[in-house]
């Protein structure tokens, strides 16, 4: 007997990246402008901000509320506290609950999960029940930035992107038959792969190194500035080494305990991303090229959507293969 032919069920899975997460709302407004709707929103961390938003029907919205974030508003959310981390969160999510959704997620008008860790034990954790925002706040709590969450069963619950940074396995087991992934991190390392480029050669160094060396049999011949190549300095400064004529070690601005803690973090997701895509991969990856923004730029978000928009536009051929 053969069987009856059914319309695959689409799954939509967007990834932890902090600020950078804004670029999934450019990548969800391709997609409604396609016509193209999911059966099923999952995320992780900022994924699960988001994708809460859209599973509320608000992401309209909710993407001009984003825009209007400058950094006085974005500090305005800061209510800061010195144990369990840097924020309590609860000024961001009672806004969430009083301006966007705040229902049971088995009521949502589209099918939506989130992903947390669970601090003890280290275990993946599904949300797929009770408060959407708890859920958020939940996913949303990065170790070092904001408080874990305490449960009514008593598991501490930390940031889902620790464990499952684009929870492709989440939406499977929800029913997605082909599954649409937003990795915010596939190209974190351009930001991190260039050391050289924080050294600070002292003055008198840069100041020598910005002459032209004269060969053993030519007269030495200034180079006005004006006819050096794009980016001369630059360029040169890549080349020294880190040490100065006096034989000292360049120069290093160190990094923030916050940048490192970040930076970590996102390295880390990275690396499981890849892990965890490659056991189980997606039908069609949305990789945004979002190096050049901060984990707390929130004010940015304007950039994170074009971005957004620009690599979704990039995937519809590839989501057109699998949607014929």
């Amino acid at each position: 007997m053969a069987l009856a032919r059914r319309t695959p069920r689409l799954g939509l899975v967007l990834g932890s990246g902090s600020a950078r997460g804004w670029a999934h709302i450019g990548v969800l407004q391709v997609l409604q402008e396609e016509g193209v709707r999911p059966d099923v929103v999952c995320g992780a961390s900022i994924g699960a901000l988001v994708g809460a938003a859209y599973a509320a029907g608000e992401l309209e919205r909710f993407a001009d509320w984003v825009q209007s974030l400058g950094m006085r508003e974005v500090f305005g959310f800061m209510d800061f506290r010195l144990s369990g981390g840097m924020l309590k969160g609860e000024r961001l999510i009672d806004f969430w609950r009083s301006h966007f959704a705040d229902f049971n997620i088995e009521d949502s008008p589209m099918r939506f999960g989130a992903v947390a860790t669970d601090l003890h034990s280290g275990a993946e954790v599904w949300l797929r029940e009770g408060s959407i925002a708890d859920a958020v706040r939940a996913s949303i709590a990065l170790p070092g930035l904001f408080t874990p969450v305490q449960r009514s069963d008593g598991r501490l619950l930390v940031d889902g992107g620790i464990v499952n940074p684009v929870p492709t396995s989440l939406a499977r087991a929800m029913g997605a038959d082909i599954v649409i992934a937003v990795d915010l991190n596939a190209d974190i390392l351009h930001r991190h792969m260039q050391p050289l480029a924080v050294m600070a050669p002292a003055p008198e160094a840069e100041a020598q190194a910005t002459q032209p060396e004269p060969g053993p049999a030519e007269p030495e011949v200034p180079v006005p500035a004006e006819m050096a190549p794009p980016h001369w300095r630059e360029r040169l400064r890549a080349w020294l080494p880190a040490w100065h004529a006096s034989g000292a070690p360049a120069r290093a601005k160190p990094p923030s305990v916050l940048d490192v803690v970040m930076t970590s973090v996102s390295i880390m997701q990275m690396r499981i991303t890849r892990s965890r895509m490659a056991g189980d991969p997606p039908e069609v990856v949305i990789a945004p090229s979002l190096a050049h923004l901060g984990l707390l730029d929130f004010h940015r978000a304007a950039e994170a959507i074009e971005e957004g928009r620009r690599a979704a536009h990039a995937g519809l051929p590839q989501l057109r293969r699998f949607m014929q």
